[in-house]
């Protein structure tokens, strides 16, 4: 059976949805994956998938770049005749499953968050909103179609959104490799803490660098570490003038992307992430399979990975003194820490390690296609080797 990825960027597929595509690989479907090719054609077709390069204008309201998109997406279509199509975030979703209208696919719609349409008070997009939300409900209430949540809170939302509550799955997450990643010992010095992701004020970074800045004037002694980059199609994003500035701040280290994700925890002792919402957080799902503990803003998303007193400390949003006081209280205490940090590791393995949430997609996979009338190509006994 073919099953074709729809995703902006090369990058966050290989980011955010290898996991899955590999679980899919491996019981026996016929990976494609259509995006906007930058630099990971390489690393796609060394997975065995056949990418398809199609143009996604990110952070763009433009109908012709709208329709060039839904053109490319259709001659995909046309090539591949995919048993299922699984579209990956609003923009994709949105493109994708127009795209697909007409064609005997499959389509899973998977939603980390509804974007800046629906979370931002920018009158154009209060303006937007309502469109928007019938859009979904028309395009996503259809037949052979599901839309893929990470967490209870946004099953509701799509809930309240229209979208009917049989055409609604929660996997939480697209998996860990927590083989790879392994529980790391502290580093010696004073205390770390570390921050990944995109530079975004809905990601929570002025709140961070304001907490820090409380800190160092309250005389601590604690370090930031700062990796990710900023996203000049998201309106939210910090400026790179910004991002540099903060080197010459005491205490504070940009680090741009990072790669060695296991050589960034090695170097912390805490886990940090004050976004004001997710689907469900690759950086914290990575820096609990290593074993570090977790602040994070008491948002969706973050609570399903951070409990309170078991895997780490949750802060009201938008709230520098107490996630000041957060660092703090994590800081001081070394017992405290090696406690939550092996919560947080029992947690990733238990929960969202990738060989779990694999099989649950998979799942979720071939029971669409038995709904479209449609018979998987492999066995379940070989599906389960």
């Amino acid at each position: 059976m073919r099953l074709l990825y729809v995703v902006t960027e090369d990058w966050y597929f290989l980011s955010h949805r290898l996991p899955m595509a590999r679980a899919a690989r491996d019981a026996g479907f016929e990976v494609h994956v259509a995006t906007r090719v930058v630099d990971g054609a390489a690393a796609i077709a060394a997975e065995g998938f056949t990418l398809h390069p199609v143009p996604f204008a990110r952070g763009k309201l433009s109908p012709l770049a709208a329709i060039a998109t839904i053109r490319a997406l259709r001659r995909v279509h046309r090539q591949v005749a995919p048993a299922l199509a699984h579209h990956v975030a609003l923009q994709a979703a949105v493109l994708g499953s127009i795209a697909a209208m007409g064609r005997s696919v499959a389509c899973v719609n998977a939603l980390t968050g509804l974007g800046y349409t629906f979370t931002s008070g920018n009158a154009k997009a209060m303006l937007l909103r309502p469109f928007m939300g019938l859009l979904l409900r028309l395009l996503f209430n259809g037949r052979n179609r599901m839309v893929l949540v990470q967490n209870p809170d946004d099953q509701t939302g799509m809930q309240r959104l229209g979208i009917t509550a049989e055409r609604i799955a929660l996997i939480p997450g697209s998996g860990v490799d927590v083989t790879a990643l392994q529980p790391l010992p502290e580093p010696s010095g004073p205390p770390v803490v570390a921050f990944v992701g995109r530079l975004l004020a809905d990601k929570g970074i002025h709140t961070l660098i304001a907490a820090h800045r409380l800190l160092r004037q309250r005389g601590s002694n604690v370090e930031l570490l700062i990796a990710g980059t900023p996203d000049p199609s998201n309106p939210a994003s910090v400026s790179e003038q910004d991002a540099a500035g903060w080197n010459s701040e005491a205490g504070i280290q940009w680090l741009g992307h990072i790669g060695d994700i296991p050589a960034l925890w090695a170097r912390a002792h805490i886990a940090i992430l004050p976004s004001r919402r997710e689907g469900l957080p690759k950086s914290l799902l990575e820096a609990a399979a290593c074993g570090r503990p977790m602040i994070a803003a008491d948002v969706p998303g973050c609570r399903e990975v951070v409990r309170p007193n078991e895997t780490g400390l949750l802060f009201p949003v938008d709230d520098a003194p107490a996630l000041a006081t957060a660092i703090e209280t994590l800081s001081a205490s070394p017992a405290l820490r090696a406690r939550l940090g092996a919560g947080a590791r029992q947690l990733a393995v238990e929960r969202f390690s990738a060989a779990a949430i694999g099989r649950q997609t998979v799942d979720l996979y071939r029971s669409l296609v038995r709904l479209d009338g449609r018979t998987p190509a492999v066995t379940t006994a070989k599906a389960e080797r």
